[in-house]
């Protein structure tokens, strides 16, 4: 991230992480370091993975304490192996010490996120689709988190309700049916936005179409459904897969000639990446 995007959105998120952490005091810290004392600690890979985070692991600490020293062995997108020398940071032993859980936590979370991303990303390699994320991200995370998938070599989806048009089963329910919904959104939205529609079967396939969607998401469907989706469409949108993909039946999707295929899996189901603070010492 740049410091214009940290400064603008990320700062505020990590100060409320901060805050969460320390309502008052550290009292541990505190207890064993009552005065400021110059040290370092090392950041080590306790498992291999794809590194994403590294800004806002070293943000957390020059926030509590801008004088402090952060020197990478590596950059966001790395892969890293079990053992790595990361970085080292230098400064306030007691900055050091309260800021260390909400640094890993991020890094921890972020790295595993663009680890998991990239494994799916090899996945489709070859077929021309392009692996999306979702709005399922955790509170007051999105920003990181849809920055991780992004290191791990998808693209993003919406980031949030006003960055496009997407009518999902509610919405048409709301306008009455989909042209109608269609309809709406093409004279309220601005015209740099594309009109995106949900669509369950194969007759609201049809619909959007004849609507005039810019891209047609076939949710839930089975691969031989999509096929006949996408036989209806005759290219006139674009076509998103989404639903419960995962990296275990990501396969069955490669063939079948869809643009998009979206994944809430991305954000919502990675495991973190083990990654420690180790060989704290005064200096």
């Amino acid at each position: 991230m740049n410091d214009i995007t940290m400064k603008l959105n990320a700062d505020k998120y990590i100060l409320m992480a901060l805050q969460e952490d320390i309502t008052s005091e550290d009292v541990s810290t505190n207890a064993v370091m009552p005065n400021a004392q110059k040290g370092t600690v090392d950041l080590i890979a306790k498992e291999e993975g794809i590194i994403a985070g590294l800004d806002i692991f070293a943000r957390v600490f020059t926030l509590l304490d801008e004088s402090t020293e952060i020197s990478f062995q590596c950059k966001d997108g790395d892969k890293i192996q079990k053992g790595q020398l990361l970085a080292t940071v230098t400064g306030d032993i007691r900055v050091l010490l309260s800021g260390e859980r909400v640094a890993l936590n991020y890094l921890q979370r972020m790295s595993g996120i663009a680890t998991y991303t990239r494994k799916m990303v090899r996945l489709l390699e070859g077929t021309g689709i392009t692996l999306l994320d979702t709005r399922k991200t955790t509170p007051n995370c999105r920003i990181f988190e849809k920055y991780a998938v992004k290191v791990g070599g998808a693209g993003n989806h919406r980031y949030n309700l006003s960055d496009g048009v997407l009518l999902k089963d509610n919405h048409i329910g709301a306008a009455g049916s989909i042209t109608k919904a269609v309809e709406m959104a093409r004279a309220y939205a601005p015209f740099v936005r594309k009109i995106e529609v949900e669509t369950e079967t194969l007759d609201q396939v049809a619909e959007a179409a004849e609507a005039g969607a810019d891209i047609i998401m076939l949710d839930n469907m089975s691969p031989e459904m999509m096929k006949q989706a996408i036989d209806i469409i005759q290219g006139r949108a674009q076509t998103e897969c989404s639903g419960n993909v995962t990296r275990e039946n990501i396969n069955q999707l490669k063939a079948l000639g869809i643009d998009y295929v979206s994944s809430g899996a991305l954000t919502h189901s990675a495991p973190i990446l083990d990654i420690s603070m180790k060989h704290l010492h005064a200096i």
